[in-house]
């Protein structure tokens, strides 16, 4: 079970983070030195992934034109000598081979991954949601790809959540196979407190078989009238093995303000340039709270 490609829906207007994002993509908003889509597409790129596509929509415009070459800036920066810029701004192009199509209609995550099946054809397939970053020592869609691979199941990332959060999330009804991988049997979107399953929600990682698009397409709108991508795995895992892993690794919602300062705060932190000296400004500061 070879995955080699990997979807990223990335279509969202970035109503969370307004105004901010009134005319860049939420996507490029910048994550201490690059722009936070990259961290995604480099997580998959070392989980083995070749192929990316990318979901876009109006306005997403920019993240088309970083990840391509520019020939006048490389220049310039060749000829001043500055090699070491010159190689960030080269690097996102050489990553892998990635492609871009529009939603075209704002009908939820279900439709925006139903829109790659030419691009999958018949293989699996990773699906990384473009606001979430992960901070992990083995990257978070490849621990996916191994238990995907060991069961011979589609897998979704998961991690516990606080009852109070559930409710914007998904719940799992699971099964134990080995300390942190689980048998999912059902599921439900967005559940209220007496249609729980678990605490077990999904947390923007999947690595999906490609039966998921027939079952996309015949999905009627769901929660909020949208497509809704839990209601296809719903009934995926009724049909086909699903595993659940939870995994290892910080997960981070830069599509809020409050999760976008976390990352950019705990990315600073680990970062060469920036973290000894953000340590001391903290310090600086918290002697004045």
């Amino acid at each position: 079970m070879k995955v080699r490609k990997a979807v990223i829906p990335a279509a969202g207007i970035g109503s969370r983070m307004l105004p901010a994002t009134k005319s860049i993509p939420k996507e490029m908003l910048p994550l201490v030195d690059r722009p936070v889509i990259q961290y995604i597409i480099e997580e998959a790129v070392a989980s083995g992934i070749e192929d990316i596509l990318i979901i876009t929509n109006r306005g997403k415009g920019p993240m088309e034109d970083y990840f391509d070459y520019f020939p006048e800036l490389e220049l310039r920066l060749e000829a001043d000598k500055k090699y070491d810029y010159l190689n960030s701004v080269k690097r996102p192009a050489d990553l892998a081979n990635i492609y871009f199509l529009r939603q075209k209609e704002t009908r939820g995550l279900g439709h925006a991954v139903g829109r790659a099946r030419t691009f999958v054809g018949d293989e699996p397939f990773a699906v990384l949601l473009g606001d979430d970053i992960m901070k992990s020592k083995v990257p978070v869609t490849k621990q996916l790809i191994d238990a995907a691979e060991k069961y011979g199941a589609s897998a979704v990332g998961t991690q516990a959540v606080p009852d109070e959060a559930l409710a914007r999330y998904s719940s799992l009804k699971i099964e134990a196979l080995e300390e942190n991988i689980y048998r999912v049997t059902d599921m439900v979107e967005k559940p209220k407190p007496s249609e729980r399953f678990s605490n077990y929600a999904i947390l923007g990682r999947y690595v999906l078989t490609p039966d998921i698009f027939d079952i996309l397409d015949g999905l009627e709108p769901g929660y909020g009238g949208e497509i809704q991508l839990t209601d296809g795995l719903k009934k995926l895992c009724a049909v086909s093995p699903m595993v659940a892993v939870d995994f290892e690794g910080v997960r981070y919602d830069t599509g809020n303000l409050k999760g976008y300062l976390e990352a950019t705060i705990d990315f600073a932190l680990d970062h060469d340039e920036t973290g000894e000296w953000l340590r001391e400004y903290l310090k600086s500061k918290s002697e004045l709270l």
